[in-house]
């Protein structure tokens, strides 16, 4: 029997469109080694009644592939501002067009478009019988394998008939904001994780609220005397923390009138300027009923990842902080959602081989994690991971795995945990549901089917997956087939 047969029928019902290289941003562009200024001084020697026509040029080439342009120049001239002439005062068209000189078209997905999470959609409103929206998010990767997060909506009604809207023309950017509120357990995570969390000073962080600005700490250090009373050590390693989560969190804000397929989150801070990578969304609901969005990612800085989390309530303000603890030290990390006994609980793969789960009295933060299986079939002997947010069924939570197996290639497998001990293992599927087929096998990464997130519609898992990193698809398998497998 051949290794990727599946077990349980498994129907392709859509595929989401292959990798569009013209879907484009204008960026900041910085030619670098102090050549900007040589560059101005360049373009303010242009005669003044030259400057309309070659900005009329930029514009008659590039206005129509991007919102606002004139905005995005201004932007940018006041990016280089610095190094005008002293006592020069260009002209407005002449700022448009020094901005040109420093903008650079990027495309966003020049490379492919993978690995897409699908969730419920916040809105609800405005539907049939029988159907219902979801939101789904992609990697985009574009020159230089930079990761960036794209979005699309559909609407699945009872026949399983996915409807799209059509793609926006424009992708915006947004307003990105330094974090206003630091969390204290994260704070404290980062403190007890340099070794920095003693008696003393836990009794003046426990005084913080658990959303805290960088007045309020100053504030209550002033109020304690802590920086006479703490040793000089601590005060040293406070200030650290401060300045690790000005520089690692941050708010994302986009507009109003901005539509979910327009909107695109690229990589901003130091650690994830590389990427935002394999967003595992998961729409999770506190036991007072309100619910929040927790977008888990793999912040790839170039050299390495680092485990962070988009949390938004409505697609449009996202807040993004650095996870803290043992248990989300590799990638592929992702919450439950709901709390499990009081607690909230994560899959990750702290040895890059093995699922295991974790619990904890908060969502940044993670200590030790629990093993629930390694690699036992012939067709993930290499590793497993999840493939996004667990479903909560009747009878477990059923978990997307993915195997990498000869060849490198991947698989996806489907795994049942305990619903009230998610450590627990009480059923596997011992062959794949999905595998890359001779169409599938092709693109920038060969041989990879993948996903980061699936939902349950009905009585039918609706699985999105990516295929060789390079063109994603909806897939469908009927949990009652998963149920009599297992059961």
């Amino acid at each position: 029997m051949r290794l990727d047969e599946p077990c349980i029928p498994v129907q392709r019902i859509a595929e989401i469109r292959s990798a569009d290289s013209s879907r484009v941003i204008a960026r900041f562009f910085t030619p670098g080694s102090g050549r900007a200024a040589r560059i101005i001084r360049r373009i303010m020697s242009v005669p003044e009644e030259e400057v309309p026509s070659m900005l009329g040029d930029v514009m008659e080439e590039f206005a129509y592939r991007h919102q606002r342009l004139e905005d995005i120049l201004l932007k940018h001239y006041e990016g280089v501002r610095h190094c005008v002439p002293a006592g020069a005062e260009p002209s407005e068209n002449r700022k448009l067009l020094i901005g040109a000189y420093f903008t650079a078209e990027y495309s966003v997905q020049a490379v492919g478009i993978a690995n897409p999470s699908m969730v419920l959609h916040p809105d609800q409103k405005n539907l049939r019988k029988g159907e219902t929206r979801y939101l789904l998010s992609f990697r985009s990767i574009g020159e230089g394998h930079i990761s960036s997060l794209e979005f699309r909506s559909c609407v699945i009604d009872e026949e399983l008939d996915v409807k799209t809207r059509p793609i926006c023309d424009f992708l915006v950017l947004p307003e990105r904001l330094p974090a206003q509120k630091f969390r204290r357990d994260i704070f404290r995570a980062y403190l007890e994780k340099r070794s920095a969390y003693s008696k003393a000073l836990a009794e003046i962080v426990e005084r913080l609220p658990l959303e805290f600005t960088p007045s309020d700490l100053e504030e209550l250090l002033i109020k304690t005397d802590a920086r006479r009373v703490l040793p000089r050590r601590l005060g040293t390693e406070i200030d650290i923390a401060v300045r690790w989560m000005s520089e690692t969190a941050y708010v994302a804000k986009f507009g109003r009138e901005t539509r979910y397929s327009s909107r695109i989150l690229m990589p901003v801070v130091e650690n994830e300027n590389h990427g935002i990578e394999d967003v595992r969304w998961v729409r999770f609901v506190d036991d007072d009923g309100e619910a929040t969005y927790y977008g888990t990612y793999t912040g790839y800085n170039g050299h390495a990842g680092v485990s962070k989390v988009l949390e938004t309530r409505d697609f449009r303000v996202f807040k993004s902080w650095t996870l803290t603890g043992n248990a989300v030290q590799n990638k592929g990390v992702v919450l439950f959602p709901r709390r499990i006994n009081g607690k909230y609980a994560l899959l990750s793969r702290i040895d890059n081989e093995c699922n295991y789960v974790a619990f904890s009295d908060s969502p940044f933060c993670w200590g030790d994690a629990h093993l629930i299986r390694g690699p036992e079939n012939p067709w993930e002997f290499v590793q497993i991971g999840n493939c996004g947010a667990p479903i909560e069924t009747e009878f477990g939570w059923l978990v997307i795995t993915h195997g990498v197996g000869p060849m490198r290639k991947y698989y996806l497998g489907i795994d049942v945990l305990d619903l009230e001990n998610p450590a627990k293992l009480i059923g596997r599927l011992p062959r794949p549901i999905l595998a890359p087929n001779e169409y599938e096998r092709e693109g920038y990464v060969p041989n990879v089917v993948y996903s980061c997130g699936a939902v349950l519609h009905g009585e039918h898992l609706i699985l999105p997956y990516a295929m060789s990193d390079w063109a994603s698809g909806i897939a469908t398998v009927n949990i009652n087939d998963v149920k009599k497998w297992l059961f």
